[in-house]
């Protein structure tokens, strides 16, 4: 039997005395695409920062892929929200994604001709490899975002996390992007954050909801106490054209 992809046991974290999760358990099968959740300031950029090792939980244990995550950083790859590249600075689509290999060149050293036939595979793989010589700040928000999956790729993760992958991307690129991930689950396990309901009930195999505590669903079914708890009002879903309320209104007082 192998180890989980995400093992999480009573986990929690606070900012200067301030809880931002509290008890927070999670184990998470590999091969699973689990969404994500919540409202702004819920803490789910913060999971994501303790899952990938830049922070340490107060109390609680992680594991990733069995190990601690600082550990299995070289099976990760991660796409964040606001990447801090740049994008006026002159530097190619090319010369961006092999930035996902370096890990793996010494520094100083020339990248390896493996290094480059990894780079070709994942940026044919996200459908931009013609782009490979243009400049990034050239490229579309969408062409940009394919880029950045790109070099999270190069690294031959077993693990892909993503923050908000389609924000400030338009709808077209959003379902290209689902379709291309939900391949790629074939072979990665995945965690993406949304605030698209709606995409993660169309994609996923399992969902959660983030807001300090932590709701887990292994069906992928977003539950009405996921979303009362995520945003505390009314939500309607428009279900083939045809909105319905899957929470109650509020009482008045």
């Amino acid at each position: 039997m192998s180890v989980p992809a995400i093992d999480m046991n009573g986990v929690w974290f606070s900012y200067d005395r301030t809880p931002i999760l509290e008890d927070v358990t999670l184990t998470l099968k590999q091969g699973d695409f689990l969404g994500i959740i919540g409202p702004n300031g819920g803490g789910k950029t913060t999971l994501l920062k303790l899952l990938l090792g830049v922070l340490k939980p107060d109390r609680g244990t992680i594991r990733i892929l069995g190990e601690a995550p600082h550990d299995a950083n070289h099976r990760v790859g991660y796409v964040p929200q606001n990447t801090e590249l740049n994008i006026t600075f002159p530097i190619s689509v090319m010369e961006v994604a092999l930035m996902g290999r370096l890990s793996r060149s010494r520094i100083g050293r020339r990248y390896s001709s493996n290094d480059r036939s990894k780079v070709e595979e994942v940026l044919k793989k996200v459908g931009i490899w013609e782009h490979r010589h243009i400049p990034i700040g050239k490229l579309s928000g969408g062409q940009r975002q394919r880029v950045f999956i790109a070099r999270a790729l190069a690294t031959d993760p077993e693990i892909l996390f993503l923050d908000e992958p389609t924000a400030s991307v338009d709808p077209e690129f959003e379902i290209d992007l689902f379709d291309f991930l939900r391949e790629l689950n074939k072979r990665v396990t995945i965690v993406a954050i949304t605030h698209d309901v709606g995409v993660i009930s169309r994609n996923v195999k399992s969902v959660a909801c983030v807001n300090k505590t932590f709701i887990y669903h292994e069906e992928g079914q977003i539950t009405a106490e996921m979303l009362d708890m995520a945003y505390q009002c009314p939500v309607d879903l428009i279900a083939h054209g045809i909105p319905h309320r899957v929470l109650p209104t509020h009482t008045e007082k």
